[in-house]
């Protein structure tokens, strides 16, 4: 009992750091200024566009050391899986790590979509960007963004957005022009918004999202109670199993896929949303307590497809279900 206590509170430890939208430098961030860059950006009143080609905006990593992440996904215009970073996107293609040559904001909230991604956050060092970027969707992986909503406001580490049907969900942390905090949900791409009313929910935390790629409708919280889910945009929340502790959530097309705190030990769980009570345990490579799954990520085009994050920034991708794990970043080092 007394070892079960202790892994719980450094687990929690961990956890709460997640859950509390990683409380440093980004948020200590001044507003930027208009500086000399390298890249010249021009912004319009939808769109924020780097002027650097399209040959040259996708371009070989350099090596390095990712300090944080805040999310990841599988575009569906792209072949790759992406890393929203502290200094910008990083993308593993066909076995070798890109990068962008510019746009390189502090991403967070990472949504991959159908036809791009969705992202907030902060500007780039030297920008003439407002800080903070709102609500961004790119369609061009990160050379274009287009501004959606709250821009110059607000920064969402709590956004998730529908794949293919772009219902988009944010806990909104700090009140901004028309929202107060809480838990929010539009259906029109973020021009109105409705309280997500959550009725059922029994959980003194708020976590990750997850939603649906085809059901916008269907979403997922994660809490330190367990992982709840609903079928009707938030209205009503139910349990699913006796997890504690859900640090991460994703869904694929069938499955819900959840990494929670179980027999003292960091897990991953499939579950069947179609079958309730219905879990299967993934073999994962085996994590310390000090470094629980932050992010996990589910390809809608590739069944199988499937990886995740953990707070120390170790990335594994498994194309097989979970049988097997390739792990592509060992403490976030890019070495080329």
């Amino acid at each position: 009992m007394k070892n079960r206590i202790i892994f719980l509170a450094a687990a929690m430890a961990f956890i709460m750091m997640i859950f509390a939208g990683c409380t440093g430098t980004e948020e200590k961030q001044e507003p930027a200024q208009k500086q000399e860059s390298t890249e010249k950006q021009q912004s319009t009143d939808k769109n924020i566009t780097s002027d650097i080609s399209e040959e040259e905006f996708i371009k070989k990593a350099s090596s390095q050391k990712i300090d944080h992440v805040h999310g990841l996904g599988y575009p569906g215009n792209d072949k790759g899986l992406y890393i929203a970073t502290h200094n910008g996107l990083k993308m593993f293609i066909n076995g070798e790590w890109l990068e962008t040559a510019g746009q390189n904001h502090d991403y967070m909230g990472f949504q991959a979509t159908a036809d791009g991604f969705y992202a907030s956050g902060h500007p780039e060092k030297g920008s003439d960007l407002k800080n903070p970027l709102g609500i961004v969707k790119s369609t061009d992986k990160g050379k274009t963004l287009e501004k959606i909503a709250f821009y110059g406001e607000s920064d969402f580490h709590f956004l998730s957005v529908g794949y293919k049907e772009k219902v988009v969900y944010l806990i909104n942390e700090e009140p901004n022009s028309e929202l107060e905090r809480g838990v929010y949900q539009s259906k029109d791409q973020a021009r109105s918004w409705e309280t997500v009313k959550m009725n059922g929910l029994e959980a003194s935390t708020l976590g990750m999202m997850a939603v649906h790629p085809e059901n916008g409708g269907t979403f997922a919280m994660a809490t330190k109670e367990g992982i709840f889910m609903t079928d009707d945009y938030g209205e009503n929340m139910r349990k699913s199993g006796e997890f504690e502790m859900v640090t991460a959530a994703a869904f694929s097309k069938d499955a819900l896929f959840i990494s929670p705190v179980q027999e003292q030990k960091i897990k991953m769980f499939k579950l069947n949303p179609s079958q309730e009570g219905t879990a299967e345990e993934l073999s994962i490579p085996h994590l310390n307590h000090d470094n629980p799954i932050t992010y996990i990520a589910a390809d809608p085009n590739q069944e199988g497809r499937i990886a995740f994050m953990t707070i120390l920034n170790d990335l594994y991708e498994s194309e097989d279900g979970g049988k097997t794990w390739k792990q592509l970043l060992v403490n976030g080092k890019i070495e080329q």
